[in-house]
């Protein structure tokens, strides 16, 4: 018996919507917006050579919409003859992770030859300003909350080693403690310091302010993001994830059918050369985490190393997770994120530039939306089409996104690996 080799698949556009607070926008009117901007961007006239799509969503089900969030939020365009009708859609759902998800299951579709043309769409709304228990119930889908004593006994001892108690407040989602007291574990263990911190923060956000699509497009100093209003130290708010809404999508195509488009669209194919996923689990505070395990099976698939990568997008929920991702994806040594960071390495005209498009911090961080979010950037960064915020000569990239949390592990983790020759 003979099988087929995979076929390489090549995203031919890549869309997000302006991030922030929008009340007045509906999530359908985001999908919308999100399908015909991938779309114009790939340079196609219309939708109907899609053969599949995969929609993300993770807090639909607050507005009482389950089970079939994609077929409700696309059948406007359907109805309206601008999406083809009868296509399979497929519901993804995996925390913060939950657009990447999109993006792998895409990219299956076309790397086991079933089809060649196929849409990942991640939309979320979570800013409900007359609702706010909506935006508490979409966050703690990320937790288990069925066993809800196994991650409280694992957060009071972590705090205990941590020197950082286990205290939830009303003003602040779990989440934001549980990246708190890996913080000052990581201070404890190795000397990372706060202001290292607020450097990562700072250089986000002052890299947000070249992107029209960012929520929050203010510099900030260090000092700036020191003196911020604290949310639980060492993390002030410039250093957090704001609440917002958003869309993003990428168009996955065949290299079959990438040869039969105009050189126009040709030219400026991105080839997805590996994504590698993970899961989380309760593990031991000194053990690497799932981020780990992801970038490694994606450099092995590519068959590069973290050395080749020329600039790089990471989960960044609170300024230490980039500290810490620049650890675990192999950039620097363990220990040694915050000195990279403080030291320039990972700003525009770095050693490695990290977030260029801001950053959750301060890019935004509309939960389902946000792995998709990461492929515009760097599609755009690759095809030297970043203006301001564009890295000299890139030719590979990389995205890292976490969502939901098990112990100090995210629940599912990505990391994908994308590559144009120059």
């Amino acid at each position: 018996m003979t099988t087929n080799p995979p076929q390489d698949c090549y995203i031919i556009g890549a869309y997000t919507t302006r991030f922030g607070k929008q009340p007045d926008v509906t999530i359908k009117a985001l999908a919308e917006h999100a399908v015909l901007g991938v779309l114009e961007d790939a340079g196609l006239e219309d939708a109907n050579r899609i053969d599949a799509a995969w929609f993300g969503n993770c807090g639909m089900w607050t507005d009482g919409q389950g089970s079939i969030r994609g077929q409700v939020c696309l059948t406007p365009l359907i109805e309206s003859g601008r999406f083809p009708a009868r296509i399979p859609i497929i519901n993804v759902e995996a925390g913060c992770a939950t657009a990447s998800l999109a993006l792998h299951g895409a990219c299956r579709d076309i790397q086991s030859g079933e089809h060649d043309l196929v849409l990942a769409l991640g939309v979320e709304k979570t800013f409900h300003p007359n609702a706010p228990e909506k935006t508490s119930q979409l966050f703690y889908g990320g937790i288990d909350q069925y066993d809800p004593w196994q991650w409280e006994d694992y957060y009071r001892k972590a705090g205990q080693a941590a020197g950082k108690p286990f205290e939830p407040g009303p003003d602040r989602t779990i989440f934001m403690d549980t990246y708190a007291m890996q913080a000052c574990w990581h201070m404890q263990r190795y000397g990372t310091t706060q202001r290292q911190i607020a450097a990562a923060a700072a250089k986000n956000h002052t890299h947000a302010a070249m992107n029209p699509n960012a929520q929050y497009r203010h510099a900030m100093t260090i000092e700036e993001v020191l003196s911020d209003k604290p949310i639980t130290w060492p993390l002030t708010r410039a250093m957090c994830a704001p609440i917002g809404d958003g869309a993003a999508a990428a168009l996955v195509v065949s290299a079959r059918l990438l040869g039969d488009l105009p050189p126009a669209i040709r030219d400026r194919a991105v080839r997805v050369a590996a994504i590698g996923l993970s899961s989380g689990k309760y593990r031991a505070l000194d053990e690497p985490g799932l981020s780990r395990v992801a970038a490694e099976r994606a450099y092995r698939r590519a068959g590069i190393s973290a050395h080749d990568i020329d600039v790089a997008e990471v989960h960044d929920a609170t300024s230490f997770c980039e500290l810490y991702q620049l650890e675990m994806l192999g950039f620097c040594p363990e220990g040694q994120g915050g000195r990279w960071v403080e030291e320039g390495k990972t700003t525009l005209g770095g050693r490695l530039p990290v977030n260029t498009s801001g950053g959750l911090v301060s890019k935004g961080h509309p939960v389902g939306a946000t792995g998709l979010s990461m492929m515009t950037e760097l599609v755009q960064q690759l095809r030297q089409e970043a203006g301001p915020r564009q890295v000299a000569g890139a030719e590979w990239a990389l995205a890292e996104n976490g969502g939901g949390v098990i112990g100090f592990d995210e629940a599912a983790c990505a990391v994908v690996l994308l590559h144009k020759d120059r």
